[in-house]
């Protein structure tokens, strides 16, 4: 670990210049600094989905521990300094092939085992309803199973740390009392659910919602409908995919304002097509995809979405343009709020791990552009 080391930048709340001193990879303490720079500092962003980048592809049954090391040190180079690798519907021997070779490559590089905050299970027991369902494979989703939880967590060698269902299942509230009695957080998602079963499963442990206003049926009743019901549940944080293509900027906002920044956060979603050249891809799920420029991927030739293209130093400006939001507070949502989720990491404070990201901000819709990255006060990237 670096001792000793002091590292400036601007404070994205203020503006103002600030000196952080790292000892032993924990902040030691944060001074005014007059020769800071032009790059603010902040805490590193922290994405609790990921499914994949740039080719790298968490769900396509081919997944080696050298395939999730090369994803997490591509993540580093984006100001990423914790995420959960996400494994979407799948088989169960699909699943725990995927679970064993992420716990693998935790252990075998020691920088990958600190960036990996845990693994996110989303499904396999979402809705079997198409539209809710999403891209997750009708032909494996299934109800909630302990046994399996249990199977899951001896793959992946305790690694789940965030599970992600469709609360109308029969038994959801039962299962979702027993994973969070075990420190596993339980997410809402693709789902059909109703406004009651959306309250039992809160009452029940769950905390979140994940990508709300995303992984719900095209039409929905007026009122009441799930995505109501979740915003009125204080016991549910959400997560957002700010991407510009997921969510109307009206939308947004107005979910924004009705969860309170303190319980909303950002998720990048992305997907393996993320981050690679526009053009027309062929896929073995959703046929020929395109990506363009804007990061927009979808299914050519129509309306519908096939992933996440944008990782979470993309969406943060966005978010600030969609929902008005300053720079600290959209950061907020990608780094402190998250963390929560995850023991408290991403807070730039005294006594906290120095995981850090120095960048500068352009347009509205440019990424944020990554200077250096540190994770515990070690310096892992540099522009």
């Amino acid at each position: 670990m670096t001792s000793g080391t002091v590292i400036t930048g601007r404070d994205p709340a203020t503006g103002e210049g600030i000196a952080i001193s790292v000892r032993d990879g924990i902040i030691a303490g944060i001074a005014p600094e007059k020769n800071a720079g032009e790059a603010y500092i902040a805490a590193g962003l922290i994405d609790l989905q990921v499914n994949g980048y740039v080719g790298i592809d968490l769900n396509d049954g081919k997944l080696t521990p050298e395939r999730v090391i090369e994803l997490t040190r591509t993540l580093l180079r984006l100001g990423v300094t914790s995420y959960l690798p996400t494994l979407i519907t799948a088989s169960r021997e699909a699943l725990v092939s995927a679970l064993v070779a992420i716990a693998e490559a935790s252990r075998a590089d020691a920088l990958t085992g600190r960036v990996i905050a845990g693994i996110h299970m989303e499904g396999p027991s979402v809705s079997p309803a198409d539209g809710p369902r999403g891209a997750h494979p009708a032909a494996h989703v299934r109800p909630p199973s302990l046994e399996e939880f249990a199977q899951w967590q001896k793959a992946g060698g305790g690694l789940v740390r965030l599970v992600t269902l469709a609360p109308e299942h029969d038994g959801a509230p039962a299962y979702i009392r027993a994973v969070t009695a075990q420190g596993v957080h339980v997410a809402l998602g693709h789902s059909a659910a109703s406004p009651e079963q959306v309250f039992a499963a809160a009452k029940a442990g769950a905390s979140l919602s994940t990508h709300l206003g995303n992984g719900v049926a095209a039409m929905l009743p007026r009122h009441p409908n799930l995505i109501w019901a979740q915003l009125a549940e204080d016991r549910l944080s959400a997560s957002f995919i700010a991407d510009g293509h997921h969510l109307p900027a009206e939308t947004f906002k107005a979910m924004l304002r009705a969860k309170g920044l303190e319980r909303a956060l950002l998720v990048s979603d992305s997907v393996a097509l993320a981050g690679m050249a526009p053009g027309t891809y062929s896929q073995a799920i959703g046929g020929e995809v395109e990506v363009r420029a804007d990061g927009r991927i979808g299914i050519a030739g129509t309306p519908y979405l096939a992933g996440a293209g944008l990782p979470l130093v993309a969406n943060v400006p966005i978010a600030m343009r969609m929902a008005g939001l300053s720079l600290a507070e959209a950061l907020r949502l990608a780094t402190a709020n998250p963390g929560r989720f995850l023991g408290g990491r991403g807070r730039l404070a005294v006594g906290e791990s120095a995981d850090l990201l120095r960048f500068f901000l352009g347009g509205p819709d440019e990424p944020l552009r990554v200077d250096a990255v540190w994770k515990a006060g070690e310096e892992v990237f540099r522009a």
